[in-house]
Formats: structure tokens, C-alpha cells, sequence
């Protein structure tokens, strides 16, 4: 199914990837009035759970903007307003920026494809946490698969794309444990690769705190 994707890189600035949450608190910040699709709030303050439809990552360096269906639309209406990015009091000039508006493919497949996470994926929130840590190696890796799939299935929900019953999606993962910093709590993460039937367009985010840069994917092969 056809969805609107548009990314926004800012090639001549280099940040470290821990750095994607600045991004998403300075142009939150900067068009707090536009839209709450740029912030993930709503207006009288409270959170947007919904799937984020503008999230905000620094892939290899490289500080990138990715707005999803409506959020495609809003980051073009953006572009022209963006004239200097402003991170921890260092001030760049957006004299180059690079936008790329298409539509891609995502949804359920008759194909495997294998995926690779660019940043860290954060599968797992305080209460799975607890049940994650006291499973079996073997039934932690079943418990990875069911996230993986749930995560799909709701980044497809913010897409609005529904599947039919008969199609169920599959994963295959193959990950190594990591841990962050993540408000100044110590989170257990994940890095790797996985298979699954399901079409995913490049760089859109899976888990917990998409918006803030993580569980970016780029497909490996199909």
C-alpha cells in the first residue's frame, strides 16, 4: 500500500545519535503552535499516544527529519522556514538542506525481507521488562519475535494500513543486548537484524521512543 514519506537530512552537520531527542525538542519547540504531530502533544499538554507521524533521528551522523502520511506533508509546508538548527547552544546555519518526497510501499508481503536496525530498538517498557529478564534464553528470544511483531502492527496502525485475517505477519530476529540512558534511567536495548513478510519503508521507526530517534530499520536484502 502507497504511503506519503518524506525525509529532510541536513548533510553538512554532523551529530552524534544520541542527540536525536535535541532535534526533536528544538523543532518542537520552534513550530510548538504549528502542529502537535512535531512534539506529540496534544494542545492542552497531553501526551499523543498515537504512532509518531514526524520523528526525528540521527542516522550515521547525520541529522534527519522523517515525516509519515499527514506528517509527510507537514515537514514540505516546513521547509521553507528552516533556517538555522540550534543544539546545546551551537548555532548551524541550514543552508543545505536535502528534501525527498515520495511514496512507498508498506504492508504485508508474500516475500521475506531482512532488516537491520540503524539505532537502538526499544522493545520492551518497565513491566515487560521485569517478565523479559526472568525468561529462559529460549523464551526471551519468543518474547523479541511477539514484540517485534506487535511493533510492526501498530507502526502499520499509524499508517493506516489494516491487514486482512489471514495474513499474519512473521518475524525471525537475530539481536545483540545493549543498554542507554534513557531519562535518566538505565534501559535495556537491542541492535541487530531480523526477517519478516512485512514491507517496511526505510528508516521508519519501530518500539518505544521512535520520535527520539529509535528502532530506525534499513533493509538488508529481499
Amino acid at each position: 500500500m502507497p504511503t506519503p514519506l518524506t525525509t529532510l537530512t541536513f548533510p553538512h552537520i554532523r551529530l552524534a545519535t544520541r542527540d536525536a531527542h535535541k532535534l526533536r525538542g528544538y523543532f518542537g519547540n520552534l513550530f510548538r503552535e504549528h502542529s502537535p504531530l512535531l512534539h506529540n502533544h496534544l494542545e492542552g499538554g497531553d501526551l499523543r499516544y498515537a504512532y509518531p507521524l514526524v520523528q526525528y533521528k540521527v542516522l550515521r551522523e547525520v541529522p534527519t527529519l522523517l515525516g509519515i502520511g499527514e506528517g509527510a506533508q507537514l515537514l514540505i509546508d516546513l521547509f521553507l522556514q528552516l533556517h538555522q538548527l540550534e543544539i546545546d547552544g551551537e548555532v548551524y546555519p541550514l543552508d543545505h538542506k536535502d528534501l525527498q518526497c515520495r511514496e512507498v510501499d508498506a504492508g504485508y508481503s508474500g516475500d521475506l525481507h531482512t532488516y537491520r536496525f540503524l539505532t537502538q530498538w526499544m522493545a520492551l517498557n518497565q513491566k515487560n521488562y521485569v517478565e523479559y529478564r526472568d525468561l529462559p534464553a529460549r523464551e526471551q528470544e519468543e518474547k523479541l519475535r511477539q514484540l517485534l511483531r506487535n511493533h510492526i502492527l501498530a507502526a502499520f496502525k499509524g499508517l493506516g494500513i489494516w491487514l486482512e485475517p489471514q495474513h499474519r505477519i512473521l518475524t525471525q530476529t537475530r539481536m545483540e543486548t545493549r543498554s542507554t540512558h534513557f531519562k535518566d534511567q538505565r534501559m535495556l536495548t537491542f541492535t541487530g537484524e531480523f526477517t519478516t513478510n512485512a514491507v517496511l519503508p526505510r528508516w521508519i521507526g519501530l518500539g518505544k521512543s521512535v520520535s527520539r530517534g529509535f528502532g530506525a530499520v534499513e533493509l538488508v536484502s529481499s
